[in-house]
């Protein structure tokens, strides 16, 4: 069947000159593309005219479009929303996509706290108090709490921890926590503390350190020589974080400032992050099978980016003009979302035109290397594909493991690497529903049935490759699932420890650490060898799926625990339990609860209480 060629002309009668969204859908009616426009028709004819455009989009549409579908808004702020919402909702193959849904991570500190805390968090938005950030890196954000805990004084503990502790932990010890949660301290000068804590996150740092210095002198003179030492060792650390980051420009503001570099459909997007006139950090965000302009592919970024939560400054810097005056647009959404004017730029020269100079350069070295990283992880891919004799390159991994505890609590985990690196979206666990015993071969059967049947009714698309954790046994159990499913395409193999001694074949000595892998129709496995990136990679796999596994367990085990324990108590319903949990923070602390304590919980009175207290005081009866 010959795909008729679409009619734009037609098509193009029926658009008007109105703002909002355009969706493209390909012969098959998938949508492939949403756009936003100040005038949908210009938008979508400047696709098509015949202007000897060379660009990659120009030549792919026609052969692919099936249909143009438009949605009219009020103006460009609604559009870019509408745009917005239907990205997130269809995930159009040829639009940008956060890869990433999680916001950077952030800190926050709520001074109504009795005894406020630093708080770590993904949504910058989310919880009472102050927010800071967002910080590039897990490490980045690592790297400034420890400072905090170092050299601040702040309770590390939760409010539970804090409510019911006795004794002193052992940041007391050290002395990080002047101990709030057992001793009567001074809330003054540990608020104190806090607005100091805050002046470093919001980089007041000069500012800060001028008034440490203050107080050191004074500290100095009146004797208190283990105070002033403290302020020393503030200052010293708050001058080191000011040395690594960098100045750019005089102005005390908060920019980000936006990077592109592009090689036919493969692109970077950089941003790098300016707080207080100070660089603190920067990400990249590379993309493939883009066909679309760049100035299309921006715009969408930067509506998805900053609508996902993550931190709006005054000024976004930008390295190329939007079409259609969009970054009006854009400034009037990201002001209403920041509650604060923002200002869209593209600078053509001094200071600003330098940072995006420097936004586009760490694009350009993003590009390569990631580059650099996808030709490394195709040649070990492809290694493991010959030295295993699979059908396809296995982009997509997947590994199960089953664990369980002396016959009970039988549970399964699937993890899933792509592109050798793991994708925790993609991970699952299997709770066993037909397995009353022991019996390793039928969880895993269960296991794979439940998974595999999805794929042979068409609802879930296959893996590239499935390892199993086990050996010849294992193996038959996946070939079996398999063929019974009536998926002949998919490659299995069962990873399996060796034994000690002569491995029975080729003279091949085995030692504990080497590994064997098990083929279908295959009497003897094969040995990668040790060292190998084909042989790491399968390790870390089966090592995630096994952790996964048992960290699942140990779940199930502590919830049945706490469930077998406090069942046994009359009167004790599910509502209570979990009152006492969450007041106690844990079964250990409601066992050494006293009779007044136990009362202190919502919804337990005077009998209830005692009734508690003597199922875990037999001896007191």
């Amino acid at each position: 069947m010959t795909h008729q060629a679409f009619d734009i002309d037609a098509r193009l009668d029926t658009i008007p000159h109105e703002p909002g969204c355009y969706i493209m859908r390909n012969t098959r009616g998938r949508i492939i593309y949403i756009g936003k426009a100040k005038d949908l028709k210009n938008r979508v004819r400047n696709y098509f005219q015949d202007s000897g455009d060379s660009r990659p989009f120009v030549r792919w549409l026609p052969r692919v479009l099936g249909e143009i579908e438009t949605i009219i808004t009020a103006n460009e702020k609604e559009a870019l929303i509408l745009e917005n919402n239907l990205i997130k909702k269809h995930k159009p193959r040829f639009n940008v996509q956060l890869k990433d849904d999680k916001n950077f991570l952030s800190l926050r500190i709520n001074p109504d706290e009795k005894w406020p805390k630093v708080h770590l968090q993904r949504n910058n938005t989310e919880g009472p108090g102050r927010h800071f950030g967002p910080y590039h890196s897990a490490g980045a954000i690592r790297r400034t709490r420890r400072l905090l805990d170092k050299h601040f004084m702040l309770r590390t503990c939760p409010d539970h921890v804090l409510n019911n502790r006795s004794r002193p932990c052992l940041q007391y010890q050290i002395k990080r926590c002047p101990a709030p949660c057992v001793f009567d301290i001074d809330r003054e000068e540990y608020m104190r503390d806090v607005e100091q804590a805050i002046m470093f996150l919001e980089g007041r740092g000069d500012e800060l350190v001028d008034d440490l210095q203050e107080k050191m002198e004074e500290a100095s003179q009146s004797l208190e020589f283990e105070k002033a030492a403290r302020f020393r060792d503030q200052i010293q650390a708050i001058d080191k974080v000011l040395q690594r980051q960098q100045a750019v420009g005089d102005q005390q503001i908060d920019r980000d400032a936006f990077g592109f570099y592009r090689e036919g459909d493969r692109l970077t997007i950089q941003v790098v992050m300016v707080r207080g006139g100070r660089m603190t950090g920067a990400r990249s965000f590379p993309y493939t099978d883009q066909e679309f302009p760049d100035q299309e592919i921006l715009s969408s970024f930067l509506n998805l980016y900053y609508n996902a939560g993550n931190y709006i400054p005054r000024e976004i810097l930008l390295p190329m003009e939007l079409d259609d005056g969009e970054a009006k647009g854009l400034e009037a959404l990201l002001g209403e979302l920041a509650e604060h004017r923002v200002y869209v730029k593209t600078p053509k020269r001094g200071a600003k035109k330098a940072l995006v100079d420097t936004a586009n350069k760490n694009a350009e070295h993003s590009f390569e290397e990631e580059h650099a990283r996808e030709e490394r992880v195709r040649d070990l891919l492809e290694k493991l594909q010959r030295r295993l004799h699979l059908r396809n390159i296995p982009r997509r991994i997947e590994c199960y493991d089953v664990s369980n505890f002396q016959g009970r609590q039988i549970v399964g985990s699937r993890v899933v690497f792509f592109d050798a690196e793991p994708d925790k979206s993609e991970y699952r666990r299997y709770k066993m529903r037909l397995q009353d015993g022991q019996d390793d071969f039928g969880s895993l059967r269960e296991m794979l049935m439940r998974r595999f049947k999805k794929v042979a009714q068409g609802d879930d698309a296959p893996p590239d490759l499935a390892v199993i954790d086990g050996g010849k046994g294992q193996l038959g159990q996946a070939v079996a699932v398999l063929e019974d499913l009536g998926l002949h395409d998919v490659d299995v193999v069962a990873l399996a420890k060796s034994r000690t001694g002569k491995s029975g074949f080729d003279d091949y000595e085995v030692t504990k650490s080497a590994e064997r892998v098990f083929l279908p129709g295959r009497k003897n496995p094969v040995v990668l060898k040790k060292n190998s990136a084909e042989l790491y990679l399968l390790q870390r796999i089966r090592d995630a799926a096994h952790d996964f596994a048992i960290g699942y367990h140990k779940t199930l085990r502590r919830k049945q625990s706490l469930r077998s324990s406090l069942n046994e108590i009359p009167g004790v319903g599910p509502r209570t339990k979990r009152d006492l949990l969450r007041h106690f923070g844990s079964l250990k602390r409601i066992k050494q609860a006293s009779i007044d304590e136990l009362r202190d919980v919502k919804g337990v009175g005077p009998a209830t209480a005692g009734t508690i207290y003597d199922y875990f005081h037999p001896d007191r009866q």
